[in-house]
């Protein structure tokens, strides 16, 4: 009788390769092997070998770098995407895209299950699984970190014994995800928030200190509210965002350590690499100011924050974060044209900018004075602007006088001793 069939999302590291070993034994199921190219820089060949190596029955492999740029980072950037106004959201941008490529293959082999590596205390486990439920509720989802009871130590040794090919050890802890958005490492003294991130973490970007002491400049053409170029050469998505990402990490730009509220409850202290994202997204603000309304701007600001706290949380797939889309894409519109932007010493700053969508108008803005703009008419605008906050003030200096002349009637004259 054939064995039921589980489809397991695959790195290569240790954890997702003693899954394959475990799902055999656990749950004596067949498994399959799936892997992902979403612009991560750690080596990639050898993967499809070491799973056949490790008994999968089949495996699939997808280079997704055009469609996680275009699909995923793209919303991404539209909507400034920022969790607790930090974070661009590199890795949970990832998820849904994993957790969809999952479920056609799952759906392809008659799968009965799919598997994730996702710890019962991270953020991941959360994506993953309302993703493949939304997608395929029949499909059982199993988190064998969740069932095991191994740390790191034990880990390594059940994997010794059972033939598993180690590429960590217990003193160098680290876990590191990469996508073509971001770079996050996790473990080991980035634990401990009272100790500063070692030197040896970070591996995109040039510290600060050694930095070029010259800034470079580069024009980012959008379409759209969409990146299309740089410096006026037209590129693929995905090597558009590269490109950015290799010039700014020179720069020492996209470093982020801070302290983060994850979906489970847990507060974290996370460590990110996300040079691209900094750079595009401050250009993309930039534009944004420059062709938006006051109120169109002022209500994409709320609604970027829903967006990327929606993400963040897992709600890929939730109508709400699908209702957000409407008005975020509805702004982008006329959100075309370019920013130049200037690469010094770990920031990335607009300096320039422009746009046939540009509410600016010089003869408006000009202090020039035989412009379009009669000050005169200022006046009438500031008495009526500020009737309010006058109103209001003038009803405070009554209520104050009134509380004074009350006081005053219920004085008692003080004797003076005369009889």
């Amino acid at each position: 009788m054939a064995k039921d069939k589980v489809v397991l999302a695959y790195s290569g590291g240790l954890d997702t390769s003693m899954m394959v070993k475990w799902l055999q034994q656990e749950y004596d199921m067949d498994v399959i092997t799936c892997n992902l190219n979403v612009g991560q820089d750690k080596e990639t060949k050898g993967i499809e070998e070491k799973a056949w190596a490790m008994g999968a029955i089949n495996h699939y492999s997808f280079d997704a770098r055009e469609e996680f740029a275009m699909e995923y980072i793209f919303p991404a950037i539209k909507a400034n995407a920022l969790y607790m106004g930090t974070y661009p959201v590199s890795s949970s941008l990832s998820r849904p895209l994993i957790s969809k490529k999952l479920v056609e293959v799952a759906e392809m082999e008659d799968a009965k299950a799919v598997a994730h590596g996702c710890t019962g205390k991270g953020n991941d486990q959360v994506r993953f699984d309302i993703t493949i439920k939304a997608l395929n509720p029949k499909l059982k989802v199993i988190a064998p970190v969740r069932e095991w009871k191994f740390d790191r130590k034990a880990q390594i040794e059940w994997a010794k014994e059972h033939g598993v090919p180690i590429p960590v050890t217990a003193e160098s802890p680290y876990s590191i995800d990469e996508n073509l958005w971001g770079r996050s490492v996790e473990g080991g003294i980035l634990e401990h928030p009272d100790v500063q991130v070692p030197k040896e973490v970070w591996d995109w970007t040039t510290p600060v200190e050694l930095a070029p002491d010259e800034p470079t400049f580069i024009k980012i053409g959008f379409k759209e509210g969409v990146p299309v170029s740089l410096d006026n050469v037209e590129y693929k998505p995905h090597e558009l965002i590269k490109k950015v990402r290799d010039i700014s990490g020179v720069h020492g730009i996209g470093r982020i350590e801070h302290m983060e509220d994850r979906i489970v409850g847990l507060k974290t202290r996370e460590t990110y690499e996300v040079p691209a994202a900094e750079t595009i997204i401050n250009a993309h603000t930039d534009l944004e100011k420059m062709v938006l309304t006051r109120h169109q701007k002022l209500l994409k600001m709320e609604m970027d924050i829903k967006w990327a706290t929606a993400v963040y949380q897992g709600l890929w797939v939730d109508p709400y974060k699908e209702d957000l889309d409407v008005y975020i894409n509805h702004t982008q519109k006329n959100v075309t044209g370019s920013v130049t932007m200037k690469l010094f010493k770990g920031q990335a700053k607009p300096v320039s900018r422009e746009s046939p969508f540009s509410l600016y108008d010089y003869n408006l803005a000009s202090f020039d004075i035989n412009t379009h703009y009669d000050q005169g008419d200022a006046l009438g605008f500031i008495n009526l602007w500020g009737l309010p906050s006058v109103t209001a003030w003038n009803l405070k200096r009554k209520i104050a006088d009134e509380g004074i002349k009350e006081m005053g009637k219920k004085v008692v004259p003080v004797p003076t001793g005369d009889s």
